[in-house]
């Protein structure tokens, strides 16, 4: 698949081709995780969402990989929710607690340990439960947890693509957002944008 060349988005952002408040905001994205203390999640519970992440977006070719938990303890830090949920599912904070909770009680039923010390496969094992709404565990009484594996899903998934780095990888240079755009034709490059390499 075609790419960009590595650092494109980046040197985009110190141009006036990107708005102030687009520049911040993808800036603070590429805060790294070993800056980030949780400020939502306890220390345990956060390193949970961590390995969850790490089996549904696994990143193996990156040195460091995109912090995906990061934005989610944000975002329910600063109480922000994304304006709707399902009528089944508890507020965003109380379905993140009881949800990863289930996660760790459904680790616990089948491997006798929590999330974090089950190899890979023992953990896609439970996720895949969870996903399909058979998973073991008193919080899922509380939470339906096909419903919150979605809304994780969901929420990891927008976390990936808003990060500069997947959209350097993707080849996205929407945040150039400065001028505008006019060549919306298919395959019309504006001036700014860099021709795409091969691999």
């Amino acid at each position: 698949m075609p790419q960009y060349p590595a650092g494109t988005v980046r040197a985009m952002l110190s141009t006036d081709l990107v708005t102030p408040a687009t520049r911040a905001a993808l800036e603070a994205r590429l805060v790294s995780a070993a800056d980030h203390a949780p400020q939502f999640f306890d220390t345990a519970t956060y390193a949970l969402l961590e390995a969850v992440a790490a089996r549904i977006f696994p990143q193996p070719e990156r040195d460091e990989p995109i912090a995906l938990a990061l934005g989610i303890d944000k975002r329910l830090a600063a109480g922000l929710a994304d304006g709707w949920r399902y009528d089944a599912m508890p507020p965003d904070r109380e379905a993140f607690r009881l949800g990863l909770g289930g996660i760790n009680q459904a680790a616990q039923a089948q491997f006798q340990q929590l999330f974090v010390a089950l190899n890979d496969a023992e953990q896609d094992a439970v996720l895949e439960q969870v996903a399909a709404g058979t998973a073991p565990g008193e919080n899922w009484k509380a939470v339906p947890q096909s419903r919150f594996f979605e809304d994780l899903l969901a929420e990891l998934t927008e976390n990936y693509y808003a990060h500069p780095l997947a959209q350097e990888e993707i080849g996205y240079v929407g945040m150039a957002d400065g001028p505008g755009w006019q060549r919306i034709g298919l395959d019309e490059l504006e001036d700014r944008e860099p021709d795409p390499i091969s691999n």
